[in-house]
């Protein structure tokens, strides 16, 4: 039995966990937009308005603060105007994302995914054509969603059925463009998007834009080359996809760690971004767009580490097991810890593929793991982040992959303080005794299962799932807990 001690500090509040910290990302890649989240609304499968109706549900339940769409790599694809009016006039265009090619009949467009944001009580987030589009194009989709002036535009947009403003907040001025968007040398992305940002901040002033970011190389050049007008930019979007932790299920013991590593790696990147940005003159802040991020396994990918054993046809889909969810947590861990620099972060993807929280197959519906990791993580939403000190503890793994045994993360609301444990151990369960502001425990939930290959299914929806997690009280402000091997829970506390 491992033994750890941990301490919740309020001394030193770090900031506040923005919702959208908890964002998600529908690309039209695969069944993540089409069979996943929209099924029509002359579909069997009960739907809202073409969305399936299950799906919504657990979402809404999940909660979905932010939603990125349509892309992805599809965003330098997509023409808005193919998406709105009547559906049965909207064009069939050949869809393109990493190297998929589909049929998209257009019938989720711009009103749909904006009345799904609505559902779901989720800011929404455009991903602009830069690619293959236009400043004119990007500007013109910009005053169609937010503009109030009588245009052309805007009455368009009320005759297809929204009177006011859809007042989308966070616009992406392309994506991925040193690579599927483009292949833009930095200097010219750069000149690019200057350019971009210049004409939409004419149309809404109050926009907001995010830049294409890459790695440390091309992150420099772009703040060099922008230098004079970084006041365009709002947020500087990274990615982050984690593949080096080998099969989706027949992992090892060391792939095991490989993957827990890798996520808590991402912090890194976080870290070594924001130093980039804090040498912005001017005192102009400028966020962090983490829009992509998530465990990408070799099932689904026919390039990087182990990529033989991918399957074919490649469809970006891959099972989601209970390590995918502690991965999940231990990355949550440090978004909270970066919160100051840490501005928006989307989770790749939210149904079907990649790192997807909801599966679906014909009528079945089920949520993996992950789903559940970030639902423990709701108390954390919108509240203040506190260090978590580590005061007694051992590793685990070994090598490059070494990693305390047990993390935390937590939070302070209003009259009380949240906790989540994980619990990274391969096969050793752990005894942790922690301080954390709190007279009684008002809920506490473990997720774990027998094996962290274990994950759920459309035949075993309920496999791996929370259950209650017994916490005892050892004084005033200490607390006890025992957690199983490969496990993570949450505590919330009243004062």
């Amino acid at each position: 039995m491992i033994e750890t001690t941990l301490t919740v500090r309020t001394d030193a509040p770090i900031g506040t966990i923005s919702p959208r910290l908890y964002g998600h990302f529908a690309e039209h890649l695969g069944r993540c937009c089409y069979g996943g989240l929209w099924v029509g609304t002359k579909s069997h499968i009960p739907n809202y308005g073409g969305f399936r109706a299950d799906v919504v549900d657990a979402l809404k339940a999940l909660p979905v603060p932010l939603l990125r769409w349509p892309g992805g790599c599809y965003a330098d694809h997509y023409h808005w105007r193919d998406g709105i009016g009547a559906p049965d006039i909207r064009p069939t265009r050949l869809g393109m994302s990493c190297g998929l090619q589909v049929e998209d009949d257009n019938s989720l467009g711009t009103h749909e995914f904006l009345a799904l944001c609505r559902m779901l009580g989720a800011e929404p987030y455009l991903a602009g054509n830069v690619g293959s589009g236009s400043p004119q194009e990007l500007c013109d989709w910009l005053e169609y969603c937010n503009s109030s002036v009588n245009t052309t535009l805007v009455r368009e947009r009320r005759a297809n059925g929204s009177a006011q403003p859809f007042a989308v907040p966070l616009w992406g001025v392309g994506n991925e463009n040193w690579g599927c968007g483009g292949n833009y040398d930095v200097v010219d992305y750069a000149r690019e998007y200057r350019r971009y940002a210049t004409m939409l901040r004419h149309v809404d002033a109050k926009a907001e834009l995010v830049a294409c970011g890459f790695n440390d190389e091309w992150n420099i050049e772009f703040l060099k080359t922008n230098a004079r007008h970084l006041g365009l930019v709002d947020h500087f979007s990274i990615h982050c996809y984690w593949i080096k932790g080998g099969p989706e299920t027949e992992f090892s013991e060391e792939q095991y760690y490989t993957l827990l590593a890798e996520a808590q790696a991402t912090e890194d990147l976080v870290i070594r971004t924001a130093g980039y940005l804090q040498q912005v003159p001017d005192g102009k802040r400028i966020g962090i767009a983490l829009d992509e991020w998530g465990v990408w396994h070799p099932e689904a990918r026919p390039w990087g580490p182990d990529n033989a054993i991918h399957r074919e046809p490649i469809t970006y889909e891959q099972a989601g097991t209970l390590r995918d969810a502690l991965a999940t947590a231990i990355a949550l861990e440090g978004f909270h810890r970066q919160c100051q620099v840490l501005t928006l972060a989307n989770l790749a993807q939210i149904v079907n593929v990649l790192h997807a929280p909801v599966m679906t197959e014909g009528e079945s519906m089920w949520v993996t793991p992950t789903y559940y990791a970030l639902q423990l993580h709701t108390p954390h939403i919108g509240q203040t982040a506190l260090p978590v000190d580590i005061t007694h503890s051992v590793s685990a793994g070994a090598g490059d992959s070494s990693i305390h045994a047990v993390s935390a993360t937590a939070s302070r609301h209003e009259g009380g303080t949240a906790i989540t444990l994980v619990n990274r151990h391969y096969d050793q369960p752990a005894s942790i005794r922690f301080t954390a502001a709190g007279s009684h425990v008002t809920q506490a939930l473990l997720l774990t299962a027998d094996d962290p290959r274990d994950g759920n299914s459309a035949q075993h929806p309920d496999r791996v799932k929370p259950r209650p997690l017994p916490v005892q009280a050892d004084g005033t402000g200490h607390w006890q807990v025992d957690l199983p091997a490969h496990s993570l829970a949450t505590v919330v506390l009243a004062d």
